[in-house]
């Protein structure tokens, strides 16, 4: 009787012993459920939810980033429109224009006043970007970034009236100048203000990288599970398993022959 009690012992043993390599080798965790060590268990959920985390907001600083890019391209589209629109008027305010020269340049302020409106509707995911109605706010771990994004039309710029009317007159070229300077100047710093917002999210996404890289090392250390380790512990428990079962198989034909016998 004491045979089969260690034997089913053993055999309960060994069949834990298995089942617990298999799971910890299937999920690749030394922690597969809070019933392998649930403070050990705990820390690692909380690691990898906290890598989790930190790739979101990698994530949406990258995408974040991309959509600045965009913008920038478009002021910087329009902050050379401005620096030609200087070159026009300078070369308007020449004595030796005559009539169907000023004509000429006046149609090249148009153009280029609709340029600077075609820049300012540029979008990003169906939304436009520098027409003023935007301003983007960047979710990260450490809370939120808001970058503003101001109206580059002409309207905004001061290029035109609310009516759409040009205000760049030819024949006042020093008044005009200055309305064009001044629209440069806006225009200059609002490009100066989303490349330190580009590089600042360039520096943020480093970060986030960094950090993810150190946590998921962290991560592995603490409970990924030694393969090869988990690979002989399931060998030796097999083996072991394999005895005991024929240990049983041989305790149970003894009997039988006692019993055949005893008849």
């Amino acid at each position: 009787m004491s045979f089969a009690v260690n034997t089913l012992s053993t055999l309960n043993r060994t069949q834990s012993a298995m089942n617990t390599s298999i799971q910890k080798i299937a999920t690749g965790s030394q922690y597969p459920s809070a019933s392998y060590g649930a403070a050990a268990y705990s820390i690692l959920v909380n690691m990898y939810s906290n890598i989790g985390t930190l790739d979101q907001s990698n994530s949406n600083t990258q995408t974040a980033n991309a959509m600045l890019a965009t913008a920038s391209g478009g002021v910087s589209s329009t902050v050379e429109a401005l620096g030609s629109l200087q070159q026009t008027l300078q070369q308007a305010a020449n004595g030796t224009n005559n009539a169907s020269d000023l004509q000429d340049l006046s149609k090249t302020v148009n153009q280029t006043l609709s340029q600077i409106n075609e820049n300012a509707s540029i979008q990003f995911n169906g939304k436009n970007l520098l027409d003023g109605s935007q301003s983007l706010t960047v979710a990260g771990d450490n809370g939120y970034t808001k970058v503003d994004l101001g109206n580059m039309t002409t309207q905004g710029l001061g290029l035109t009236d609310q009516n759409g009317n040009s205000k760049i007159d030819l024949s006042n070229i020093s008044g005009s100048l200055q309305t064009v300077t001044d629209a440069y100047n806006k225009a200059l710093d609002q490009a100066t203000s989303l490349g330190a917002a580009q590089q600042n999210l360039s520096y943020a996404s480093a970060n986030y990288t960094t950090q993810q890289e150190n946590l998921t090392a962290a991560a592995s250390t603490s409970g990924d599970t030694d393969i090869a380790a988990e690979v002989t512990k399931l060998k030796s428990a097999d083996t072991q398993n394999q005895l005991a079962l024929y240990a049983t198989k041989m305790n149970m034909h003894n009997n039988a022959a006692v019993l055949a016998l005893l008849r």
